[in-house]
């Protein structure tokens, strides 16, 4: 049976504003952004997949998107917007262009599942085929996450994990193959369950971690019943900040909060939300336009 195609949005900016065209991208069409930076013309492409032909309006809402950037003082570049309807095939073709493997200190290697690449001795190795959902690595708000999710890893000890908004899987498999337990992760997003899902098998890491449904907007308020040593929640500022509490709910005493997919301009903001929350910050990242950072139960 022949694939349906997938429609393209894409916007060529520049590098400065990849983080900010990204996230106002996503927003727009409710779905995951993927971004490219050629090393060779420094020019920046940012993309959504989507399944079904956007809206008709879409370049303009886009435009819309663009110019607030701009009224912020970041450069946009040329900001051209175009959509494509293109064959599944070219889309997974293309990540094998721009998909390179990484690594997170002496403890993570990730790489696609075409990469002949090998670990390091006693390295982990978390093999990624993004699928249509946001988080490869590249990232920096992901590669900090990851990062810490290494560096927090006490080896003998047991420590729980919690993935909030999971996207392709990647840090709940990266937890469970440093051995994380248990580890839980969870997102909206159907297509993005479907690829975490399939990541998680094809790492065979699958009966080590559970990927559900959920919203963060609908967690209980409460002190869940089950809370975490570590939580990831690679989110937008708005949601962390709104959902704060819920998401401090899910902490034991003494645990570990990592946020990021955080613009620097609204990481205060943030900051003093998760304080008003009963967390200070222990740690944090700044690349590019972006701020990641660590906080503890007080």
């Amino acid at each position: 049976m022949k694939r349906p195609p997938l429609w393209r949005v894409s916007i060529a900016t520049a590098a400065e504003a990849e983080g900010a065209v990204a996230e106002m991208l996503g927003a727009v069409l409710c779905r995951p952004a993927t971004s490219y930076l050629s090393a060779q013309t420094g020019k920046c492409t940012v993309t959504v997949y989507c399944d079904a032909r956007p809206a008709p309006g879409i370049r303009k809402t886009a435009a819309a998107g663009l110019a607030q950037i701009q009224s912020q003082g970041l450069n946009a570049g040329t900001g051209k917007i175009t959509v494509a309807k293109v064959r599944r095939e070219d889309w997974a073709e293309s990540w094998k262009r721009h998909f390179k493997p990484i690594e997170i200190g002496n403890q993570l290697l990730i790489k696609p599942s075409w990469s002949q690449r090998r670990p390091r001795k006693h390295q982990a190795v978390v093999v990624l085929d993004p699928g249509l959902s946001f988080g490869t690595g590249q990232h920096p708000t992901t590669s900090f996450c990851l990062r810490e999710i290494a560096r927090r890893r006490k080896s003998g000890t047991r420590q729980s994990f919690l993935d909030i908004g999971t996207g392709s899987g990647i840090l709940a498999i990266a937890a469970a193959k440093l051995g994380f337990a248990p580890v839980d992760a969870f997102d909206f997003d159907h297509e993005a369950l479907r690829v975490a899902r399939g990541n998680a098998r094809a790492n065979h890491v699958h009966d080590k971690l559970k990927i559900r449904p959920g919203d963060v907007t609908k967690l209980p308020a409460r002190p869940a019943r089950r809370q975490y040593d570590l939580v990831c929640a690679n989110l937008i500022s708005d949601l962390l900040i709104a959902e704060r509490r819920r998401i401090a709910a899910r902490l034991i005493q003494g645990g570990t909060l990592v946020v990021a997919g955080i613009l620097k301009s609204e990481f205060l903001e943030v900051q003093a939300a998760l304080e008003d929350a009963g967390l200070k910050l222990v740690s944090s990242k700044t690349e590019k336009e972006w701020r990641s950072g660590s906080f503890q139960t007080v």
